[in-house]
């Protein structure tokens, strides 16, 4: 099976559509949360997301929006997005959003996977370094986790007594590029897609990834999108201007 992996989308539609128009054919899409937040498009983003399938875990933006958890922890410039995707969102979307389910969950068809917003132990913990990767992959009662949140492209792998941390290799900062990641038997794995709308790694490209469970390959993917497009949506919304100009900085 083929799975598209999409993750920390935040209201990004010209990420997405790119991220899209360039993935190889798949069987399966999963989203592992953060639909919305940040950007200026969440209807959009929440409608086409819809039918692309039916399989997504709730990241922690899409609680705050449809008042699930406080905005009294977000920063500023995210509690006042939050806010505003809040205001703006259909009542149909807004109930959508409010019914996804905690991660991680299964899907049939890849019982070798599970699939998370955060950790599988806490949905809202960041895994960022190898220290926080110690646990989940000790306990992790599937081979691979699929995880989002950080919006740092990259895996995470248990090697007998060691843990490494394998980051895409990229030649460019501005086309679309691959960067294909073998999966070795009987070795746990923290997979981590990247993020389509948000990158924090300094490559403003979108990112995604798609998992063969076949040939247990991941295929890391950047893609370059209409950034200025989306960067005019959030100043004509009026969010802080901040959001727009991170965007061309991947931070």
């Amino acid at each position: 099976m083929r799975v598209l992996l999409l993750s920390d989308i935040h209201s990004n539609l010209e990420a997405l559509e790119a991220c899209l128009a360039t993935a190889p054919p798949y069987d399966l899409v999963v989203n592992l949360g953060d639909i919305v937040g940040y950007g200026a498009s969440p209807n959009e983003v929440i409608e086409r997301s819809r039918k692309l399938g039916k399989v997504f875990v709730r990241g922690n933006h899409d609680k705050a929006v449809c008042g699930l958890i406080d905005i009294k922890d977000f920063n500023p410039v995210a509690a006042m997005a939050s806010s505003w995707t809040h205001d703006q969102l259909t009542g149909e979307n807004l109930e959508w959003l409010r019914s996804l389910p905690q991660g991680p969950i299964a899907v049939e068809g890849l019982p070798h996977a599970q699939f998370v917003h955060g950790s599988p132990a806490d949905e809202d913990e960041y895994v960022v370094t190898v220290g926080d990767a110690v646990e989940p992959l000790m306990v992790a009662p599937t081979m691979v986790t699929f995880f989002g949140h950080t919006h740092l492209q990259g895996s995470f792998m248990l090697n007998g007594d060691h843990i490494n941390s394998i980051h895409p290799a990229y030649k460019t900062v501005g086309q679309i590029e691959r960067s294909e990641f073998p999966l070795k038997t009987n070795q746990p794995y923290l997979v981590n897609p990247g993020s389509v709308g948000q990158p924090r790694d300094g490559d403003w490209r979108a990112g995604f990834a798609v998992y063969d469970s076949d040939a247990r390959i991941v295929a890391f993917y950047r893609v370059p999108y209409n950034l200025k497009k989306a960067q005019d949506r959030i100043l004509a919304a009026d969010l802080p201007p901040r959001l727009a100009t991170r965007l061309a900085a991947g931070r």
